[in-house]
């Protein structure tokens, strides 16, 4: 696993999760969880990042938070160890590699490798606290300062100014509009603070 990782994982440890999982390769905008569907494992990025989203009865989205390097789902924790369905879709954010370790092995790994116990509860720990930044935002925040601390996000995320995205992703991902992020950007770049391209924007 990539030194990003989140938890000072012992050699015996990676060992064990190596060979306990299938990994597997995934392009940007795959779908590797879907909602409602049953979780049969936990995924674990090693390479790339992913999204995670929740769908609203009309089809609209809203992103939750991002799993980067080195850390897990903890929505597929709680779920899979309950043998429930996934409430999120999780899509990749960019090109991928992830490991994906049955459920039944989690407790397993629980019971003989502390720090796998204590990475779980770290995940907990910052999923809690990016959750209540959501709620922050979409209660308190206005549109153009969420669209603005989202492209910083993905700027962050990404290591990058330039932003390969589209109006429409952006929309979905805060769950309003394409053509309100559309004009909003635009009145970003007007101010000086983006400059817009092709499926592409670059913060300055």
């Amino acid at each position: 696993m990539s030194k990003t990782t989140e938890f000072s994982a012992t050699p015996e440890l990676l060992s064990q999760l190596y060979e306990y999982s299938i990994v597997k390769d995934y392009e940007a905008g795959d779908v590797i969880l879907d909602e409602n569907a049953r979780i049969r494992s936990i995924p674990i990025v090693t390479k790339g990042s992913i999204k995670v989203l929740r769908t609203e009865e009309d089809g609209r989205e809203i992103l939750l938070y991002y799993i980067k390097a080195g850390e897990s789902c903890v929505m597929s924790f709680l779920g899979g160890l309950h043998g429930e369905t996934s409430k999120v879709k999780a899509e990749v954010e960019e090109d991928a590699e992830i490991l994906f370790l049955p459920t039944e092995k989690v407790t397993a790994l629980i019971k003989t490798h502390p720090e796998w116990l204590d990475y779980i509860f770290k995940l907990y720990h910052k999923r809690f606290e990016e959750l209540l930044e959501m709620v922050n935002e979409v209660t308190f925040k206005k549109v153009d300062e969420r669209l603005l601390s989202l492209l910083h996000k993905k700027s962050e995320l990404n290591d990058s100014k330039i932003i390969h995205t589209t109006h429409e992703q952006l929309a979905n991902e805060l769950g309003t509009a394409r053509v309100v992020v559309s004009r909003l950007l635009k009145s970003l770049e007007e101010d000086g603070k983006l400059k817009l391209g092709r499926n592409k924007i670059e913060l300055l």
